[in-house]
């Protein structure tokens, strides 16, 4: 599944092409993805501006100019397209597994006037359709089922050691399972949580109460593991987003971020830590792989 990174960078992409774009006509080509459409979709998005386009952990977040708001989740294989002129769209986003551009899995397709330049089309393609669409109706955007929940956003210097401690306090849950946990902290996926705590030096199975101190307080490790938490989504954003800078065309190959992991889809090859002779493992915990280093990782 796309992790924040890979949705901040779609994000980043469509923004020059949506942000204060009218949408033309909708084209609603099936009833449902993942979920049923909101009633009248292509209805009440016709006619209406994008005003901006944000991101709340793994979604995708288009406020209009009547208040609502259009939130998307891309899902396992879900990507979004831009078309102008040309046959072959830019597909904003790099992403670890391939995404799909074959035209029998375009669901819905926004035809738009952009502020500048020729009129566009953002396709939504997902041939899994384990993505889905929603509405969020004007002032009910924080208290939405999808949003209402969510933690804290693993990105700026709210995520301290402090919040860690908090959080963790007192949980037997695996280190992994609890930084997984959307409502403790909102976006962090698979792929980010496992090279975070290989940056941070701790293991994925120790309990999470366990890098706190008994009276509550951040340890060293929660401040390691916020840094590299911070950090890992940091790089990883900034190697997307640069592909996306002069929309090199993205067709859905391997992108720049995999080519920087140290533990993830590397079982059996050696640790990259200088001085560590061990080899990355491979485990499962609640159904996902993980890949540690059992040498660095205590």
């Amino acid at each position: 599944m796309p992790e924040l990174p890979e949705v901040e960078t779609v994000r980043r992409g469509l923004a020059p092409v949506m942000e204060g774009a009218r949408i033309l006509s909708v084209e609603q080509r099936r009833p449902d993805l993942r979920f049923p459409f909101p009633a009248d979709f292509a209805g009440r998005l016709t006619g209406r501006r994008v005003d901006g386009l944000s991101r709340r952990a793994k979604y995708l977040l288009a406020h209009l100019d009547d208040g609502l708001t259009l939130i998307s989740h891309l899902g396992m294989s879900g990507s979004w397209r831009i078309e102008t002129d040309g046959p072959d769209g830019d597909s904003p986003g790099r992403f670890h597994h391939a995404r799909s551009k074959n035209a029998a899995h375009d669901h819905v397709v926004f035809h738009l006037a952009p502020k500048t330049g020729t009129n566009a089309r953002i396709v939504f393609n997902d041939p899994r359709r384990f993505g889905f669409m929603a509405f969020a109706e004007e002032g009910e955007l924080a208290a939405h089922p999808l949003i209402g929940k969510l933690g804290a956003e693993p990105t700026g210097n709210r995520l301290d050691g402090a919040l860690l401690a908090t959080l963790f306090h007192n949980r037997r849950a695996p280190l992994k399972a609890a930084l997984l946990d959307q409502r403790l902290i909102a976006g962090l996926g698979n792929i980010y949580v496992c090279e975070a705590l290989w940056r941070a030096g701790l293991a994925p199975d120790r309990a999470a109460g366990s890098i706190v101190n008994k009276h509550g307080g951040a340890t060293a490790a929660c401040d390691r593991l916020a840094a590299a938490v911070r950090a890992v989504i940091a790089d990883a954003i900034e190697a997307g987003g640069s592909s996306l800078r002069d929309y090199v065309h993205a067709d859905g190959a391997l992108g720049y971020f995999q080519h920087r992991f140290a533990v993830y889809d590397r079982e059996g090859e050696p640790c990259v830590q200088p001085d560590c002779d061990s080899v990355v493992l491979r485990t499962v915990q609640s159904g996902r792989s993980t890949f540690y280093c059992p040498a660095c990782q205590r």
